[in-house]
């Protein structure tokens, strides 16, 4: 396949790599946790044999000389795959807490922005095991996207072969013909995305409204002019101990794993979704958090950032980039019990889904990225303005799956604040399993794990009432 040496970003794209600051950094983090020690080397043949098939991880991005025009994509004619495969081994004890203090210290660290803008870092001396932290730029793909990818490198038996060499993929075609031996790895693999797909077509947040409806709102809506608009008549959030001045050191922390199927018992109980329960806990741990600090919670209402997918719903195999809008859900950090909380958030989002009014923000990333990088602050400083964080919730595979050979017993991931906010909110589901995980500006939130805490306390409340439920 001849390779592109030389290519515009996207605008949306654009829009990504110039939101970069030093005290906002735009990188998806993600950790995959072992019980058992990877093995480097089968590690770092599944980074060139899977990952690298993208040739987008081989293209740096060189800024333009000229003003108002957008970066390019360009092989790096200097890539070392051993510059972005890393080992750190833990100290004693190497504990959770050791490792939440690792990955808290990479997702304040930029990336080289003279390489190709993606790190892999290998932690051993992990309890037993191992951990992986992956570190990719929001500008060379968004979350479903990069799901895919992942989803890519790795195996559904123990005993899988080592990986092999792969045709390249660029995100529009596939080598096919005389290599279809060698592609049978690779249609296992999309038909395990499309599996995937298919969840997420039908569930997370990223979904609340249907890509195909998400579209025909867009169409139907008044346009970037107007969402714009509209954005701007939307009152300030108010102001709490969540939003302020960031700084550079960002802290992360993640939740035990919750069954999924207690999730699902307390949704039938209370009658809500598994979203709704999950959206509820959340929102009672923020206002928990608040209440820690002495701020009243009073009929308080905050905003959170929920990414929209985009992508057209029979897209097997997502192209990199970034393809989906934002919209805004207002959390009732005000109302103390979980059963009132749940049943008001639920009617927001069944709002969210059946109003074309409530998505205010679809398209406008499409736009940031081709003006000038004046105005797009600007427009990133009225998202900060809108809302207090940025949260999804994305399911995962439900199946048991291995990478280098191991078993993945836990996986987190936290996606940028963008619009310079200071909290992240991500639920990840996977192999029936659900976590929690608290992304933070230090200076705003020093420590993100009491959140954590209250999302748990949320939740056995809420196991409490089921219980409740059963023995009447």
């Amino acid at each position: 396949m001849a390779s592109r040496r030389s290519e515009p970003m996207a605008p949306v794209d654009t829009a990504w790599y110039r939101m970069e600051q030093r005290d906002n950094l735009m990188m998806i983090t993600g950790v995959y946790m072992f019980d058992g020690p990877l093995d480097y080397d089968r590690l770092r043949a599944t980074i060139e044999y899977r990952f690298l098939r993208y040739e987008r991880f081989r293209q740096r991005v060189i800024p333009s000389s000229m003003p108002n025009q957008p970066p390019r994509w360009e092989l790096d004619p200097h890539f070392d795959l051993d510059d972005h495969i890393h080992r750190f081994k833990l100290p004693p004890p190497g504990d959770k807490a050791m490792l939440q203090r690792y990955v808290s210290h990479l997702m304040s660290t930029p990336l080289d922005m003279s390489r190709p803008l993606w790190e892999f870092h290998l932690v051993e001396g992990y309890g037993g095991g191992s951990a992986i932290v992956s570190r990719l730029h929001h500008c060379i793909a968004d979350g479903i996207a990069l799901v895919s990818v992942m989803l890519s490198m790795l195996d559904h038996e123990e005993d899988a072969p080592w990986p092999e060499p792969l045709p390249e993929v660029d995100g529009r075609r596939r080598r096919r013909g005389p290599l279809a031996s060698l592609l049978r790895p690779v249609t296992r693999t999309v038909r395990s995305t499309q599996r995937m797909a298919e969840v997420i077509t039908h569930e997370g947040m990223e979904t609340l409204i249907h890509p195909s409806k998400a579209v025909e709102l867009t169409k139907l809506g008044v346009g970037t002019a107007g969402a714009l608009g509209k954005l701007l008549l939307m009152p300030p959030d108010p102001k709490t101990v969540f939003k302020g001045s960031l700084q550079a050191d960002k802290g992360a922390a993640w939740s035990e794993a919750i069954p999924l199927d207690e999730v699902k018992a307390i949704g039938k109980a209370l009658r809500g979704t598994v979203n709704d329960v999950l959206l509820t806990a959340v929102a009672g741990a923020l206002r928990r958090y608040l209440l820690d600090e002495g701020q009243p919670t009073d009929d308080l209402n905050i905003r959170a950032v929920i990414p929209v997918n985009l992508r057209p719903i029979d897209e097997v195999t997502p192209k990199l980039g970034n393809h989906f809008g934002l919209v805004f859900l207002s959390l009732p950090l005000g109302i103390e019990d979980p059963f009132d909380r749940l049943h008001e958030l639920k009617r927001r989002m069944d709002d969210i889904k059946h109003s074309p009014e409530a998505v205010v923000a679809l398209g406008i990333l499409q736009v940031t990225g081709m003006v000038p990088e004046q105005i797009q602050d600007i427009i990133v400083n009225i998202f900060g303005m809108k809302a207090t964080a940025v949260m999804t919730n994305v399911p995962g595979p439900r199946e048991p799956l291995y990478l280098a050979g191991q078993p993945i017993k836990g996986v987190m991931f936290w996606v940028p604040q963008s619009g310079r906010l200071g909290l992240g909110v991500s639920i990840l589901s996977f192999h029936g399993q659900v976590t929690l995980g608290i992304a933070s500006d230090l200076g705003l939130i020093p420590n993100p794990g009491q959140i954590v805490t209250h999302f748990e306390e949320e939740f056995a409340e809420m196991m409490d009432l089921v219980r409740q439920v059963e023995e009447e």
